[in-house]
């Protein structure tokens, strides 16, 4: 969606190859081989089609995003989490439960830093956040309006 075709097509190399020879992708025989791995969202999607990141936001259990980013990342828990599709509303709210908690903790060495490095930490993880996401979505190239 983003016509990045060169990516594309390892992506789907990836796939074939941790599919076939990495017993249906349970072991990543792709790295291996070369094929790097691209980790892209429905808010780099967005982004690649002009649309701006909107407000800056700070989701409960989430943690920084944006109005674009957060669209984005709806999008991809509804057609691409598998856990939204378990019948069992207990096992899926547990499961939900834990990656909150799990994401929290990751990000309590993040916070601790900030806290230590920032005068005001809100600004710099929003600058931080902006500008590290317009990188995402721009493969890391600066933007023309930038340069």
């Amino acid at each position: 969606m983003q016509l990045k075709v060169q990516q594309g097509v390892s992506d789907f190399l990836r796939l074939a190859f941790n599919t076939t020879f990495g017993f249906f992708g349970f072991a990543d025989v792709a790295s291996e081989m070369g094929l790097k791995k691209h980790n892209e969202d429905f808010g780099q999607t967005l982004g690649r089609w002009g649309i701006g990141s909107g407000a800056y936001l700070v989701l409960p259990f989430y943690g920084a995003s944006s109005v674009r980013d957060g669209i984005g990342m709806a999008v991809d828990s509804k057609h691409t989490d598998l856990v939204q599709d378990v019948d069992d509303v207990s096992s899926r709210n547990w499961t939900v439960l834990t990656r909150a908690i799990t994401r929290r903790a990751d990000l309590l060495d993040a916070t601790a830093t900030v806290e230590a490095a920032a005068l005001d930490g809100y600004e710099f993880t929003r600058d931080f956040y902006l500008e590290r996401r317009e990188g995402l979505v721009n493969d890391g190239k600066k933007h023309r309006a930038d340069i």
